[in-house]
């Protein structure tokens, strides 16, 4: 997909992704107003509403009364946070963007240092977390078994830490809005483009309404999304899976043959056979399992369905292409 113009109208593009956020609104734009006039560069705000049941688009419609530059978009239902993502990334018309997310776990004042990159020759900026305090320990302990797994089977590489804040030149803008795939870890895509990046470190600050809207599972499927979107490694698992048991199955049969032949006919125990039929009935399930993960995936995309649809918008004039 191509940018919007020629010439981006705005230096920046700030994006935020909400859902069920309206009690972080005022306090959020609080803090970025004075950080955003702080840094003499033109920009717009764009506020994507992922299907919020609250006040969260009232709300936003509210801050753009106060000023013309935030721009509230609220999607048809709930697409999710990569969908919301995506579509803050279309709209943008900046020659930078900045995804942030809106709990104020990632602070608007690394904002000076995120642009402080870029001007240095950055195409991208990684907000990196220098710690997870704000985590629990069965979520550190799974985050850093994600990244240690992702680094040694995936096609790209993550950052230890990096999340979804991060400065995007104009030119990563427009290669990620160029990938048409439904199934979108943006971590990957955004990492997959390449082009040349910085590292900024900032500390997490705990959630101001005190919860997650992500729990354990949606997490690990998230994980299991990362995995599958970036390698084919599960998939070749179950190959070698398959060669080591029939590798095994055929000495065994070797080994039966010839004690049969020296010692005479054996009857063979009922609780291994059990075992062994248990056993190689589960591996063929868990790797059909894995088999449909991949072609659920496939499926989604040969439908072609629209990643995201916009309910209403204000501050744009004409709808982004959401038909790749």
């Amino acid at each position: 997909m191509s940018s919007l113009s020629i010439t981006p109208p705005f230096d920046l593009s700030i994006i935020l992704p909400f859902h069920n956020e309206g009690v972080t609104v005022a306090a959020l734009f609080q803090r970025l107003y004075p950080v955003l006039s702080r840094l003499g560069l033109s920009y717009e705000v764009i506020c994507v509403d992922d299907g919020s049941t609250d006040n969260t688009y009232a709300q936003l419609c509210r801050e753009r009364e106060q000023d013309l530059r935030v721009k509230p978009v609220r999607l048809a239902r709930n697409f999710g946070k990569e969908a919301a993502l995506t579509c803050g990334l279309h709209l943008a018309r900046g020659r930078a963007a900045i995804t942030i997310d809106s709990d104020l776990q990632h602070p608007p004042e690394l904002i000076p240092q995120l642009v402080e990159a870029w001007r240095g020759g950055a195409k991208m900026v990684y907000a990196i977390r220098s710690n997870r305090d704000a985590d629990g320990p069965l979520r550190k302990l799974l985050t850093k078994a994600f990244y240690a797994l992702f680094r040694h089977i995936a096609d790209v590489q993550l950052p230890e830490g990096a999340g979804d804040f991060r400065l995007l030149d104009r030119v990563v803008v427009d290669a990620v809005n160029a990938m048409p795939e439904r199934n979108r870890f943006m971590k990957g895509l955004m990492t997959w483009v390449g082009f040349n990046y910085a590292l900024v470190p900032f500390e997490v600050a705990p959630r101001s309404d005190g919860k997650s809207h992500w729990n354990f599972l949606r997490l690990v499927r998230f994980a299991f999304d990362g995995l599958t979107s970036f390698s084919t490694l599960p998939l070749r698992i179950w190959t070698w899976c398959g060669s080591m048991i029939s590798l095994f199955a055929l000495g065994y049969g070797i080994y039966l043959t010839v004690r049969t032949l020296a010692f005479g006919i054996d009857v063979p125990g009922f609780a291994s056979l059990m075992v062994g039929i248990l056993f190689l009935g589960g591996i063929q399930l868990l790797s059909l399992g894995v088999i449909g993960e991949y072609l659920a995936r496939v499926f989604t995309e040969v439908k072609g369905r629209p990643i995201y649809l916009i309910a209403e918008k204000e501050g744009f004039h004409s709808a982004p292409d959401t038909s790749n």
